[in-house]
């Protein structure tokens, strides 16, 4: 017998209504004038069954609708269109501090929220301290929360939505305020909560998050549903959308991009690789001006901006004059060897001495590598830890599926 599921959506959609600003101003002279005013879907004809214990991520660029779903299945905000349903408690973390009173203490905002939550007073008494040890905020409990950090924000936030024992755990990026020790205790309550039956849902703009945790993930462009498929296969469409979006004619005035594609050994056009897999940067490049002996120089660049990898040709090597109209083949193979993440690849054009440039891209084509276990930065040196002996580099307790170290 099939399962009632835990979340149902059926046609949801929201709508807001964009006014504008000059009708504003008139209407106020001329009350009954009609505002000129144009509708604005944050969320259309989304269909979407969840079961109890699932843990679903989320992704999605700024403003496909991601956070305004999480609100309606708050509840902090109604379907303009559709239906909503969902069995049992649902615990929302849908902002760093959202759900705060400002002027009332750290213990006082316990009893506000898990009250809020569905819990009785005594309830809330009975699990204060299980709460406070969770949070480690034994010192700031009694101080006004005007005056927490971020991280405190979510630590007590956390601890309150997981000691309710949702049936529903919303989650909206919070968790990527907290330090590394404190993360991986919430993947193991999450991990607990699951393994109780309980659904989790993750809004993250973090592949390396979403990848640990949601074996099943959706992706949401312009308030649609795009895909809801399992996580490689929707890093991989969000990255290709991404790259679609994002790429430009070509900037600097001498050099247009006409096509670029990312391959695999079999020759398959990518947008996420493996580590020390060889993978084909190809480019065509059309002349709008001549230049005589162009150079080519290929970047990578991490998401946070840090120069990962450089390689151009060779500085002052004489090999063929270009006219405009003239169009060229470039080829770029490499094999990465990066730390996990998102990588930008991106490609200049510059005379023969490297002084005039007739192309700088800053969007290039994304590139997905799935973080080995445990390790971060920009590099993947493959290395292992042994104590006496007993290798200690094996990660897979920080899958929220798996089972821990002690168990495999």
């Amino acid at each position: 017998m099939t399962s009632e599921p835990a979340i149902q959506l059926s046609g949801v959609g929201k709508r807001y209504w964009q006014v504008n600003e000059r009708a504003m101003l008139l209407k106020s002279l001329m009350p009954f004038r009609r505002v000129d005013r144009r509708e604005l879907w944050a969320v259309r004809d989304v269909d979407l069954r969840i079961d109890p214990g699932e843990t679903v991520g989320i992704l999605g660029r700024n403003g496909a609708g991601k956070t305004t779903l999480l609100r309606m299945l708050a509840g902090v905000s109604q379907p303009s269109t559709g239906q909503i349903r969902i069995q049992g408690r649902v615990a929302p973390l849908i902002g760093v501090g959202v759900g705060f009173h400002q002027e009332m203490s750290g213990r006082e905002n316990v009893y506000v929220n898990g009250m809020l939550l569905g819990l009785t007073r005594a309830e809330v008494d009975a699990r204060f301290d299980a709460i406070l040890d969770f949070a480690e905020l034994e010192g700031f409990i009694d101080t006004p929360v005007k005056f927490y950090s971020s991280g405190m924000f979510m630590r007590l936030g956390f601890a309150v939505a997981v000691h309710v024992r949702p049936s529903v755990l919303l989650v909206d990026e919070v968790l990527a305020v907290g330090d590394i020790a404190f993360q991986l205790k919430c993947f193991e309550r999450m991990r607990a909560l699951k393994s109780e039956g309980a659904t989790v849902l993750i809004v993250s703009h973090s592949m390396h998050a979403i990848r640990l945790l949601c074996p099943r993930v959706l992706l949401f462009r312009h308030g649609a549903l795009e895909l809801d498929s399992e996580a490689e296969a929707v890093i991989a469409r969000h990255h290709e959308l991404l790259s679609i979006e994002g790429h430009e004619a070509g900037s600097g005035g001498g050099v247009t991009v006409l096509e670029r594609a990312l391959l695999d050994p079999s020759g398959q056009q990518v947008h996420h690789g493996e580590q020390r897999t060889p993978l084909d940067y190809r480019l065509r490049l059309r002349f709008e001006r001549p230049v005589d002996s162009p150079q080519l120089l290929f970047y990578v660049v991490a998401q946070d901006g840090t120069l990962a990898y450089e390689m151009k040709t060779e500085i002052g090597r004489s090999h063929r004059r270009f006219g405009p109209g003239d169009e060229i083949d470039a080829s770029i193979k490499f094999e990465p060897r990066l730390g996990g993440g998102t990588y930008r690849l991106l490609v200049s054009i510059a005379d023969l001495h490297g002084r005039d440039f007739l192309l700088r891209e800053s969007e290039g084509t994304l590139l997905y590598l799935a973080p080995p276990l445990g390790t971060a930065g920009v590099a993947d040196l493959g290395a292992s830890i042994e104590l006496d002996g007993t290798e200690m580099t094996d990660h897979a307790s920080l899958l929220l599926d798996a089972r821990a170290p002690d168990e495999a």
